[in-house]
């Protein structure tokens, strides 16, 4: 079905905040998302983009036990993903399977592989290994840190270390840096905090208070964006931590996630949540030279802009730049499907110049960046 200007929408039954790429499907363009709702069955809806790029297809619907507060997609196996989620009373996380002739079923359901048990607080994410098979997880409360062995085969999840952060930090989240699979960062109320995995130590962090979500580029080992309740995008080179080198203005409310593209040097997407004024929402999506942004807020349009990152003189990469006239304006185009905070953002490993956002009232948007970028 097609969605509002430009998108490619799907409409999910009840409210939802997370949305996964399909990173090990290689055949399509797939994605991952799970409802939020307290009273209702909740369900996990596995959606592909159709072959000429126009429909986004329902490929398999499952039933989940409580409310989804986050989902992630393993990056080896297809049917195999994480959630956290939330009985109203308690937090829990699961590694479930998809089965396998999900297709030729009546009413298919779920396996759950493995329990994720060791938590005594709120669950806030989980973390797969950044890329290829392996058997490593993390995931993150409120004040601790847990690397899990996973052996789906035996349906088994092993605490291989636990550290705890302090009860003063309250963990939020965290990114695994994919240049450097020994360390993570993870998000806290006052700092970004960077962990080796091999100690279970902290090793540095960045003072910043009300980080919502942090990412690494793909691409370049040395670059981490931060998403921020009020100073918006900070983009922050690991080698030198005092300062960000670059700022990027927030929006009226919060500045919720940041993604970073899975090939293109530098492509970002950030949303923001509600805010308190009765406008709509707003997604901004930037594209820059070391990252592209979208911005979600108030105002119910989305936004793609042009901007460096260095303070050097050297010009964006040709391949992300149409003509002069764009380099000199910053903003590039608008969208306007948006109608709700936008929580959830994945960009498509298989077609990285298309993402998905999911706004908080059910609805997916695909949409593709493609016409932005250099025709090769």
């Amino acid at each position: 079905m097609q969605g509002g200007s430009s998108g490619i929408g799907y409409g999910l039954k009840y409210q939802a905040r997370c949305i996964s790429d399909v990173k090990a499907d290689r055949d399509h363009t797939s994605f991952l998302t799970g409802t939020l709702s307290l009273k209702e069955e909740n369900e996990v809806h596995l959606l592909r983009l159709s072959s000429g790029g126009t429909e986004l297809i329902c490929e398999g619907l499952f039933s989940h036990p409580n409310e989804i507060w986050d989902l992630c997609s393993c990056p080896f196996d297809q049917r195999i993903f994480s959630t956290v989620f939330s009985t109203g009373e308690t937090y829990g996380a699961a590694i479930w399977q998809i089965p396998e002739l999900y297709g030729q079923l009546n009413s298919p359901q779920l396996e759950q592989i493995a329990v994720l048990d060791a938590h005594v607080g709120k669950i806030n994410c989980v973390l797969w290994w950044p890329s290829g098979r392996h058997d490593k997880l993390i995931s993150i409360d409120e004040e601790n840190i847990f690397l899990w062995s996973l052996d789906c085969s035996k349906k088994t999840a092993q605490v291989q270390s636990k550290e705890s952060a302090g009860m003063l930090h309250y963990l939020s989240g965290g990114a695994w840096d994919p240049h450097d699979v020994n360390c993570i960062a993870a998000t806290s109320v006052s700092s970004v905090q960077f962990w080796d995995l091999r100690t279970m130590k902290k090793t540095n962090s960045i003072d910043r208070a009300h980080v919502r979500s942090v990412d690494y580029s793909m691409e370049d080992g040395h670059i981490l964006v931060t998403a921020e309740d009020e100073s918006g995008i900070n983009i922050w080179d690991l080698r030198m931590l005092k300062a960000p080198i670059q700022e990027l203005p927030g929006h009226t409310h919060w500045t919720w996630a940041v993604r970073c593209n899975p090939e293109y040097d530098g492509l970002i997407l950030v949303t923001l949540s509600l805010s308190l004024s009765p406008s709509p929402s707003l997604l901004h999506i930037t594209l820059m030279y070391l990252v592209d942004l979208v911005s979600a807020g108030t105002d119910s349009t989305v936004n793609l802009w042009l901007a460096p990152t260095s303070s050097s003189d050297e010009l964006p990469p040709k391949s992300l730049v149409e003509t002069p006239t764009q380099r000199a304006d910053p903003l590039l185009n608008s969208y306007t499907d948006y109608e709700d905070s936008v929580y959830g953002l994945a960009w498509s490993s298989r077609e990285p110049w298309i993402f998905a956002s999911l706004s908080y009232d059910g609805r997916v948007v695909v949409e593709s960046v493609k016409p932005f970028l250099a025709k090769k």
